[in-house]
């Protein structure tokens, strides 16, 4: 029956949140955090959700770097954030906004070349990581 067919590898529900985690090495451990008690759904980072954060963080990273503080702490932390938030939601969710992000960061580079603007993103990448 379809209905038993997995989506995509590892997802057979679009519905029901990535069953992976990474505090149970991806199924390996008997382990399931998202029960522990008061921040247990926060725990429930899969692939999915880690995808979804470095892409939101990479998309970030194409636009300029705000001269306010508070901005660039607000633009440093929001992929991590949500990534922890987003973790418990629906795959079907993640997977959309992963490959929305994706495509906006596609979308938005060839815009930026087309209109002879200056392409921030690999200046942006090299400052974080020569910072660290």
């Amino acid at each position: 029956s379809s209905d038993l067919a997995p989506f995509f590898g590892w997802i057979r529900d679009l519905s029901a949140p990535d069953p992976t985690n990474v505090f149970n090495l991806f199924g390996v451990l008997p382990f399931d955090p998202t029960h522990v008690a008061i921040f247990g759904p926060y725990l429930a980072l899969g692939v999915w959700p880690l995808l979804m954060g470095g892409s939101m963080w990479l998309q970030m990273k194409m636009n300029p770097e705000p001269a306010d503080e508070i901005q660039k702490t607000m633009f440093a932390w929001m992929p991590v954030i949500f990534t922890f938030t987003m973790g418990g939601f629906a795959s079907g969710l993640l997977i959309y906004w992963t490959w929305n992000n994706l495509l906006s960061i596609v979308q938005q580079g060839v815009i930026m070349k087309r209109a002879g603007v200056k392409f921030e993103f690999w200046d942006n990448l090299r400052k974080t990581f020569q910072r660290a």
